[in-house]
């Protein structure tokens, strides 16, 4: 049986079945002549009649990518085009590098950050005890260095620190204010700081000042029972010529008469403010947790203090009498307790202190409802109005509800009143007629109250643009976040120099700026050997100006007319402080650069998340 049909050569195919073996087919097989009769096309032709040597050739003209076959001269043409362009990139990258470029230059810093640079300063030149090396003041000295040690009922170290003003006394009542009110600009605005530059030297400024209220007290124990209040003298008796850091006009680095140590028993006032302080510098440097956890630690320790009613007493670090009656008199200690405990609520996260300063009768006691000439006028003897705007902040960012929601309501409306005292339309404050803000009602000195007061102004208006709201209201009046920014500029410009005696009150600012600051330091020549305690009246009563230029200080400031007295003895105008210039560098960094530039979130690293509970029901009713 057989069958035929196409082989591929085009020919029939013979399917043959029979009994024969395959053997005997292989052997007989003969070959299939209809299929070699056939005639070949020209394709298969060329396939049986191509020897080895033409199928190499024809091998060699193409290049087999897997998927493609392509012609071996456009592969090469192709590869060599890659090749080449690479190489003239590279060198025209090269070319490119090599020429200079010229960028166009940053913009210049604007006037807020080129005097922030300069206040800061003012910290370099009042330091005590073994100056750093790089503190970039020529003419100041290690100075004080017996501090401490040298008074016989004390016999501890207490070298460091800053001294207050143009003077050598150490007061830590507002030299804590100082440091709580740098750390509190530095967490708001750190930013700022490191795109000014600054940002280290401030850093380094608070830890100058934390690290010596660490000495003041035993920061290691649990509880203490007394505070070093004072180093240094001022007393003025009568007749009196028994050297003192009011007597004596002489350079720090010269003293040698003793310097008496100062410690309270009672005094929840300096106590609050010390606990502030420490816990403000805690969250400054939380990125360095052994130091942070130091300061909390010694924050708790004089908080302890602070809250120990059998330690409060009369409630006042300055008896009537003393150096800090005349010149830091505190006049009430429940302000220090609701800003002590807002800045540990902060600093730990524990609602036991949040509880605390928003009990309704400590801020009775504090002074919230009592309206009056000064309210709202924030200063080292007044931390009310700064514990208010910080308890706002709390409310407009993380809302804690209930139980703390109706106090805190209760702030933020009285912090929004403070903000309309401080505009022209309401007149709770007069102003000269260059524009300055009495707040302390044409008293002498007044310029540190009016730069807190523009701290104040710009932080509560950068809260209320990063909580998205455009402004507050006073009464039935509603005034946009720009009109507070627009007073702080205002007055801040004023103290820069916009007034009309062109006078700028930040020394080393400007071309005309005070030449006869009140400072001991700045006043007398480094050299010219020893001068002994009244060597230095000379200098004191010399109508020539500073021989020492103190960058940055900004001075008490011009009277309530405008006028001012460039006088050396006279240190209602000429007098620079730590806290007016711890003012003056959180109102110049608030307002400097573009935007808010506000930092959030780490003002509350500390805070656990809220999860507010619920108002209790309401009671049953009854028929």
């Amino acid at each position: 049986m057989s069958m035929y049909g196409r082989d591929p050569w085009g020919g029939p195919l013979e399917i043959c079945h029979d009994s024969a073996t395959d053997d005997d087919r292989s052997r007989n097989m003969d070959l299939d002549r209809a299929a070699l009769s056939r005639t070949l096309d020209e394709t298969q032709q060329s396939w049986l009649l191509a020897g080895p040597g033409d199928q190499g050739r024809k091998k060699k003209r193409y290049v087999d990518l897997g998927c493609l076959l392509v012609s071996r001269k456009i592969f090469l043409w192709t590869v060599g085009v890659l090749v080449a362009a690479a190489a003239l990139a590279g060198i025209a990258a090269g070319i490119a590098q090599a020429i200079p470029r010229h960028h166009s230059p940053p913009p210049p810093p604007d006037q807020y950050t080129v005097a922030l640079r300069k206040a800061l300063m003012f910290f370099n030149a009042q330091k005590s005890g073994k100056l750093p090396k790089h503190n970039n003041v020529s003419w100041r000295g290690d100075s004080c260095l017996k501090d401490g040690r040298s008074d016989q009922s004390f016999r501890r170290d207490l070298s460091g620190g800053y001294y207050d003003a143009g003077d050598a006394v150490k007061f830590n009542f507002p030299a804590a204010f100082s440091m709580t009110l740098l750390s509190w600009s530095v967490i708001e605005y750190s930013a700022k700081y490191e795109a000014a530059g600054e940002l280290a030297h401030v850093r380094d400024t608070i830890k100058w000042g934390a690290d010596y209220l660490l000495k003041t007290f035993n920061s290691t124990a649990d509880t203490i029972d007394r505070l070093v209040a004072q180093v240094g003298s001022a007393a003025t008796a009568p007749g009196s010529t028994q050297p003192n850091d009011q007597y004596c006009w002489m350079r720090p680095e010269e003293i040698e008469y003793p310097r008496p140590v100062l410690e309270c028993h009672s005094c929840p006032d300096l106590a609050g403010e010390m606990a502030a302080a420490l816990a403000a510098a805690s969250i400054v440097f939380k990125d360095n947790r052994a130091y942070s956890h130091k300061l909390l630690h010694g924050a708790t320790t004089v908080w302890k203090f602070a809250s120990d009613r059998n330690k409060r007493g009369s409630g006042s670090y300055s008896p009537r009498g003393s150096d800090a009656a005349k010149f830091y008199n505190s006049t009430n200690y429940f302000d220090e307790a609701v800003w002590g405990g807002t800045w540990m609520y902060l600093a730990t996260g524990n609602s036991s202190y949040l509880q605390r300063v928003t009990d309704p009768k400590l801020a009775k006691k504090a002074g919230a409802y009592s309206g009056g000439p000064n309210y709202g006028v924030f200063s080292w003897n007044n931390k009310l109005p700064g514990a208010q705007v910080l308890l706002s902040r709390l409310r407009l960012f993380l809302s804690p509800g209930y139980p703390y929601e109706e106090m805190l309501r209760t702030f933020h409306n009285q912090t929004s009143i403070i903000m309309c005292s401080y505009l022209p339309v309401f007149k709770s404050f007069n102003r000269t007629k260059g524009g300055l803000i009495q707040l302390n009602h044409g008293m002498p000195q007044p310029l540190q109250y009016v730069t807190n007061a523009a701290f104040l102004a710009t932080v509560f208006s950068d809260y209320l643009e990063a909580a998205d709201t455009p402004g507050w209201y006073c009464g039935p009046h509603f005034y946009s976040i720009e009109v507070l920014r627009s007073f702080a500029r205002t007055q801040i410009e004023y103290i820069l120099g916009k007034n009309h005696l062109k006078m700028s009150y930040v020394v080393g600012y400007g071309k005309h700026y005070p030449m006869h600051v009140h400072h001991r330091g700045a006043s007398i020549p480094k050299k010219g050997g020893h001068r002994g305690c009244t060597g230095g009246w000379h200098w004191r009563d010399s109508k020539k100006a500073n021989p020492n230029i103190i960058n940055g200080a900004m001075v008490a400031g011009p009277n309530r007319h405008d006028g001012f007295k460039d006088a050396r003895k006279n240190r209602n105008y000429t007098e620079a402080t730590l806290a007016g210039n711890a003012g003056l560098v959180a109102a110049l960094v608030a307002l400097s650069g573009e935007g808010h530039g506000l930092d959030k979130n780490t003002m509350f690293s500390a805070v656990p998340p809220m999860f507010p509970s619920p108002p209790p029901p309401p009671a049953p009713w009854k028929p």
